[in-house]
């Protein structure tokens, strides 16, 4: 996992949710462990979307379910972005 773009992600969920950084880790459930709802996945949707470049589907983001796959999908969905 990128640490540069983990560390991004997790200030992004941290202002999104209203949690402190010691919650926001790479195993931490969206839901159960940060309290986050459809809305919030939208809202951090539309966060990584303006941040990276890139977009994401209802589906990708609702399929998340912790910090580091976020992650894999912005990593994953960056690189895609670049090879076109």
């Amino acid at each position: 996992m990128d640490n540069t773009k983990f560390e991004k992600v997790k200030e992004i969920v941290e202002g999104m949710l209203n949690v402190g950084p010691e919650k926001v880790t790479p195993e931490a459930r969206l839901e159960e462990d940060l309290g986050a709802d459809e809305t919030d996945r939208m809202e951090i949707l539309g966060c990584l979307e303006e941040e990276y470049g890139i977009e994401i589907s209802d589906e990708q983001i609702l399929g998340a379910k912790t910090v580091a796959d976020l992650v894999k999908l912005v990593e994953t969905l960056s690189s895609e972005t670049q090879s076109e």
